[in-house]
């Protein structure tokens, strides 16, 4: 199993640095209820529970939330490390658990650092409800380094991630779906450790060198075989178009009540790595993150479909599974409107 304790030592010694700036100042509750009317007003979407009501949280709060999201999912594969390699499997499996569980701390405190907003969901634990978490220190810091306004930055984020609480409130079947793929493609990775780097922990002594390890993922790897390689093009599809969908609301309804949008937009280019999202940080742990130019696409492929068909022609995305446009629909919007305007035949 994964240390969780060193995962959390780690994760907060990172997370720490650097984490003094003040939340923005703002009325949530108020920009809240103004971000759910505006995009329910837009997306036609209608969630069928509650929302999740945005909460300003710190970044341990952060780290803490995204441990117990990312653990049924980790536990699954640290269960199967070290199997198979009679009288050596039980030192190699403590070795790696140990490797993985500094490396998942490692990531979670760079981004604890980072990370502006998230819609935090448990993928593989049912009975977790999700969260819409805003990082207070991070929006505080963010603003100040960006020079814009702290409100409108947190009215901004607030409207990405309400998307993000609205789409998997709507469809229900979105949750599920993640899951199946995200549960096949864990059962069959492969664990491995880098056998010149990886005999040990880095050490202390240079504190930079051990971050940078830890966050570039160079201690243990999560290898994917060929034949799942399919599942994984799936995943960022499907990912893609969340990403693309909340992207496109988020300027569609922002241009509204937000005067710097375009200025917002710019920063958010440059700060792509803060990218938020209900899968972000296990893509990064797993290996398959949603590359930019996906996330790109993502969002070009919203535009072109509202563009041609409207918001309703887009929310045929959520219609089922096999609605989800591919990797090569999401740079042919054209090819996925021909495929989807057509009623679905159930064989």
């Amino acid at each position: 199993m994964i240390d969780w304790n060193l995962v959390r030592r780690i994760a907060e010694t990172i997370g720490g640095q650097g984490g003094s700036a003040a939340s923005p100042s703002g009325d949530l509750a108020a920009i809240a209820s103004d971000s759910r009317q505006r995009v329910l007003a837009y997306t036609r979407l209608e969630p069928m529970s509650e929302l999740p009501v945005p909460e300003m949280v710190s970044r341990q709060q952060w780290i803490e939330a995204n441990m117990r999201s990312m653990r049924p999912v980790l536990d699954r594969v640290g269960s199967r490390v070290g199997g198979g390699m009679g009288v050596l499997g039980r030192p190699t499996r403590a070795l790696t658990r140990a490797l993985f569980s500094a490396q998942v701390g490692g990531l979670t405190g760079f981004l604890a650092q980072r990370v502006l907003g998230q819609y935090d969901m448990p993928l593989l634990d049912s009975t977790g409800a999700p969260r819409l978490l805003l990082v207070g220190p991070n929006l505080g810091s963010a603003a100040a380094r960006l020079e814009v306004d702290g409100e409108q930055l947190l009215h901004w984020v607030t409207l990405h991630e309400m998307t993000h609480a609205v789409q998997f409130g709507s469809v229900p079947w979105l949750r599920l779906h993640l899951a199946s793929l995200v549960r096949e493609v864990v059962d069959t990775l492969e664990v491995r450790i880098d056998p010149v780097s990886g005999l040990r922990l880095p050490s202390t002594d240079d504190l930079r060198g051990l971050i940078e390890s830890l966050r570039r993922g160079e201690l243990v790897t999560l290898v994917i075989g060929r034949e799942r390689r399919v599942l994984v093009d799936r995943i960022q599809a499907t990912m893609a178009v969340i990403e693309g969908h909340a992207e496109h609301v988020m300027d569609a309804v922002g241009a509204e009540v937000i005067p710097s949008q375009a200025q917002l937009r710019a920063a958010l280019e440059r700060r792509r790595v803060d990218r938020s999202g209900p899968m972000r940080l296990l893509e990064r742990v797993l290996g398959f993150e949603l590359k930019l130019r996906q996330y790109r696409d993502g969002k070009r492929f919203c535009d072109a479909v509202v563009e041609r068909a409207g918001i309703e022609g887009l929310n045929r995305v959520w219609s089922a599974p096999h609605a989800l446009p591919s990797l090569a629909e999401l740079v042919d919007p054209d090819a996925w409107i021909a495929r989807t305007a057509v009623p679905f035949v159930t064989k």
